[in-house]
Formats: structure tokens, sequence, C-alpha cells
């Protein structure tokens, strides 16, 4: 049988807009986030840094910690960020830099002899 991971996860705008979310995939969903491929209140705010998140093994229990979370008041929620990252640093920010430069080398023609 297939294992799942599922994550919980909050991305967040410059101004510090917060967006809660769930994902069976995390670096697809966050490269969607960043790309503003996502209509809704991620693309209308920028929130484009992924500033905190958790992975799971049941569905269920990914639902229930979302809905958690949702529920907490703005104060809760910083402080569960600041646990981990104080400073709201991108934690996806060297995620796809290896990828872009594939791509770059992947366009370069090969020297002729």
């Amino acid at each position: 049988m297939k294992e799942h991971n599922y994550f919980v996860y909050m991305i967040a705008s410059r101004s510090r807009a917060l967006y809660i979310g769930m994902t069976n995939n995390l670096r697809r969903r966050i490269w969607e986030h960043k790309n503003d491929l996502i209509d809704g209140f991620t693309k209308e705010y920028k929130c484009h840094r992924l500033v905190w998140y958790e992975s799971y093994d049941g569905v269920a229990n990914t639902i229930d910690r979302e809905k958690q979370l949702k529920r907490w008041n703005r104060a809760k929620k910083e402080w569960l960020i600041a646990q981990r990252n104080p400073t709201w640093e991108d934690l996806a920010a060297e995620w796809y830099l290896r990828h872009q430069f594939e791509s770059e080398q992947k366009q370069v023609p090969p020297r002729a002899s």
C-alpha cells in the first residue's frame, strides 16, 4: 500500500497576511502560490513565503489540524510560526533554484569540437 504524506502550511505576504492550507504535495502547492497560479486570497495578497508547515500520515488528522489552526487567533498563529521561524524567512526559498538552473543549462547548445 502506498504511503501518503499530507501537509498543513502557512504562507505569508511581505506585509504578513497569512493563509493556511493543506496539500499532499507541498513543493508543488508552494510553487503554485509563488507563481500566482491559484486565484483567490493568496494571489490577491501576494502570499508567496512559506513560513511554517507540519506533515501528517493521514488525511483526517491533516484536515483536523488545518481547521484547528484556522480557528486560532492571530497571536497564537504568530506564536506557532515564531517557534521554528522567528524571522518569517521563506522556508521554500531555495527549493526551486536547482530546477531553474537545470532548465537554463538544457537550453545552452553543446560546444562544437
